[in-house]
């Protein structure tokens, strides 16, 4: 078999170049992938660098502080890694890069460390603070209700000394008289009477105050008018008709009191019926009695 040399080169060449180029493309292609799955890793990177930096804004967003120092440290931390995210979003995907912001976000990380322990400490100091005026404010409320009690009681106590201080009276009588030369006489013929005599009794009372005491009779007949009139007396927003006055001294020992009113000459003879007799101390009723007419 004769094999002609110059065919056998020409093969052998086109042979060498085929080897050739399939070692190239398959080089190049395994060099495409691994440039590819590079710049895949260094999206990634950046990706997660990103998130954490949005985090933290977040999270800056979320804390509240009224320190004015503790405030303005957060809001430099805050624009701080705004910048650094924003710069990191401009620039594209490149090693050197990604260290970069790497490192930086590291850095930003041992800030916050430090700024979140203080927040976290302060934060505490204030719940125990709230709990502290919690319980200052229910320890006021329940001194404030305690007081009222005693307010309250003290009231009560006052009002109580102040009846108990108040003058009383008992044993009250009434008796019609007419008067015949000069004495009186008691009767119960309306037509003869010209005088009723009221008497009672000042109990003892040492809580009462001493000294003078005004003492007004008030003798309404059965036509239900003021019998001797003296006019109206008035205290306060009150005022009263009496038919006689009389002021003793009181000094806190039973006293024994009897007050004649006489008739005046136009309302005789009186009236047959019941005349119903009123005693004040002032504007008081101290009591009551009544006497009747035939």
């Amino acid at each position: 078999m004769i094999v002609n040399p110059q065919l056998f080169n020409y093969r052998l060449i086109i042979g060498s170049l085929i080897v050739a180029v399939t070692i190239l493309s398959v080089y190049s292609f395994t060099n495409y992938q691994s440039i590819k799955a590079h710049q895949q890793f260094l999206e990634q990177e950046k990706k997660l660098v990103e998130n954490e930096l949005s985090q933290m804004i977040t999270r800056y967003d979320d804390v509240s502080v009224s320190n004015d120092l503790i405030s303005s440290q957060l809001e430099e931390a805050k624009r701080d890694t705004r910048l650094a995210l924003d710069s990191l979003a401009m620039l594209r995907s490149d090693l050197s890069v990604v260290a970069k912001f790497k490192n930086q976000l590291y850095n930003i990380k041992l800030k916050n460390k430090s700024l979140f322990k203080t927040i976290d400490s302060l934060n505490e100091v204030n719940e125990n603070l709230k709990k502290e005026k919690l319980l200052a404010y229910n320890e006021l409320k329940k001194q404030r209700k305690t007081n009222t009690s005693l307010l309250k009681e003290n009231e009560d106590l006052n009002k109580s000394i102040e009846k108990g201080a108040l003058l009383t009276a008992n044993s009250f009588e009434a008796k019609s008289y007419a008067q015949l030369f000069g004495s009186k006489r008691a009767t119960k013929r309306a037509k003869k009477v010209q005088h009723i005599e009221v008497c009672f009794t000042l109990a003892e009372n040492s809580l009462t105050e001493q000294g003078e005491k005004e003492l007004y009779i008030q003798i309404v007949n059965p036509q239900n008018n003021v019998l001797a009139d003296k006019g109206a007396i008035t205290f306060g927003s009150s005022s009263l008709i009496y038919s006689s006055k009389k002021i003793v001294n009181y000094n806190n020992e039973v006293l024994d009191i009897c007050i004649d009113v006489e008739a005046d000459k136009d309302e005789r003879p009186l009236t047959k019926g019941t005349y119903f007799i009123n005693i004040f101390n002032k504007d008081r009723k101290l009591g009551s009695t009544e006497v009747k007419l035939n």
